[in-house]
């Protein structure tokens, strides 16, 4: 088969090598410098600037265009949840800088994986077949395992490192395994290939129906969906905080993106048991995420568990988006960068609490922080306040439109469980409030100043607080 490979496919996939190059400088530098960090900032310019060419580069096409033989594709989705990628990418940068886990001694380490993780979430944003798709989750996910073990925090951040690297390792034989089955029935992996035949193998041939199903389980494991979402709190809470924030926020939003492209290309829409056995599983992920969430007292471990059930939610957008067609996606993918912006700005003003790489908050630890530290409790306000989706902040609209759409194209008992969710998750988003406001405790004083995780905690609270009046522009931008 010959194969040829032209100038635009270069130039689309450009941002790829832009991050590779980027990457390498840092490292290079310490090595030539007798393995002395550079300057922090200096670090962090040079990665400032190769992300901006990228996000530069990334929207400029303004058509969809096929790359590598239809192993690529670049869209408004894969444009616009890539720059999403890329500004979370700064954002952990940010807190990786400053964060006791790293402390200028493996920044340049922690640098080069995690843009290698970017990498490998650029590729899942523009993948279009389950090979190509498979070679973004594996570099994504290689890349986290790494960064996790990196932190000098010692024995959470190993055994969470190891956790993730099991049930990672577990979920990709199993996505392998279902696309070999793809392949020795459909002939192919592209997801084009496969929505052409998909509506007559789902009902012809069992062994393709299960070879979907293996790779829906594989995705599950990524997204952290019922009931594969057992790694999420203990690997949240034992890596730090700036990664944690990194994985709950890009890395679950480019795995819900090339889901969610699988989903409405690749055939998925074909099978219908399985197609309702995700809805099952959707608010079965509400439910347990926000259930736990109830019982915990560690920040994190909360967090984790909130990310969990916002997995239910998002599922709610993917159905609907693979049921409805392409003019269903703009909810779904607002809602991701809704929850991204939120998530990130909580974690990041727990990472901004913590005094050293050993601290472990429990919510009974904010009790009085409101009085002696009131911009940083009002943010986390602002945060909380939002994931619960309490108006007229961010949170609120991305629900609103999700639970909407869900309505309009019928799935009335999908909305509803959103909506009981979102109150029973009220609860426990509010017990921090009432400590932090509420309560009196002792004196708590905030680590040495770190104005890079400050600047990116008031960014992220700006736009929790401004953007929702937007919201319906930037659902118009994605669509």
């Amino acid at each position: 088969m010959n194969i040829e490979f032209g100038y635009m496919d270069l130039l689309l996939t450009s941002p790829l090598l832009v991050l590779f190059v980027t990457s390498l400088i840092p490292i290079t530098t310490k090595l030539l410098r007798g393995n002395r960090e550079l300057n922090p900032l200096a670090n962090l310019l040079c990665v400032f600037a190769g992300l901006a060419i990228c996000a530069g580069v990334m929207v400029i096409p303004q058509q969809s265009h096929l790359a590598f033989e239809g192993a690529i594709v670049v869209d408004g989705l894969s444009r616009f949840m890539g720059v999403l990628i890329l500004f979370l990418t700064g954002g952990a940068l940010f807190l990786v800088a400053e964060h006791r886990t790293v402390i200028e001694r493996q920044l340049s380490e922690c640098i080069f994986l995690i843009l290698s993780a970017a990498m490998g979430m650029l590729i899942l944003l523009w993948s279009n077949d389950l090979l190509t798709t498979f070679i973004g989750l594996e570099l994504t996910a290689l890349s986290t395992y790494l960064v996790i073990a990196l932190s000098r925090e010692i024995v959470l951040a190993r055994e969470a490192a190891f956790k993730y690297f099991v049930m990672g390792s577990f979920a990709s034989a199993i996505f392998l395994l279902g696309a070999s089955l793809i392949y020795g029935t459909a002939l192919s992996t592209n997801f084009s290939d496969l929505g052409n035949v998909a509506g007559t193998l789902v009902s012809t041939n069992r062994l393709f129906l299960f070879g979907l199903s293996l790779v829906v389980l594989g995705f599950a494991f990524k997204i952290s969906l019922f009931p594969f979402h057992f790694w999420t709190p203990d690997v949240y809470q034992g890596a730090g905080t700036p990664i944690t924030a990194y994985m709950a926020t890009a890395v679950k939003a480019a795995s819900f993106a090339v889901f969610l492209r699988f989903t409405m290309v690749g055939g998925l829409w074909s099978a219908e048991s399985l197609f309702n056995a995700l809805q099952w599983l959707a608010v079965a992920t509400m439910l347990i995420g926000n259930v736990a969430a109830l019982i915990q007292s560690n920040l994190k471990r909360m967090l984790a568990y909130s990310s969990i059930a916002h997995s239910g939610y998002v599922m709610i957008g993917l159905l609907v988006a693979a049921y409805g067609g392409d003019q269903l996606i703009g909810p779904m993918a607002f809602y991701l960068f809704t929850y991204s912006v939120m998530t990130f700005g909580a974690f990041a003003a727990i990472s901004m609490l913590e005094k050293n790489s050993d601290t472990i908050l429990h919510v009974e630890d904010l009790a009085g922080l409101g009085r002696k530290h009131p911009w940083i409790s009002f943010a986390m306000m602002l945060f909380l306040l939002s994931l619960a989706g309490i108006p007229p902040l961010l949170g609120f609209f991305g629900k609103f439109y999700l639970f909407a759409v869900a309505m309009d194209v019928g799935f009335y008992w999908l909305a509803i469980w959103g909506v009981i969710n979102s109150v029973i998750s009220v609860y426990y988003y509010l017990r921090p409030i009432i400590y932090l406001y509420m309560h009196e405790g002792q004196e708590f004083t905030l680590p040495r100043a770190r104005y890079l995780t400050t600047m990116a905690v008031a960014l992220s609270a700006a736009m929790v607080l401004m953007l929702g009046f937007f919201s319906s522009h930037i659902i118009h931008l994605v669509e």
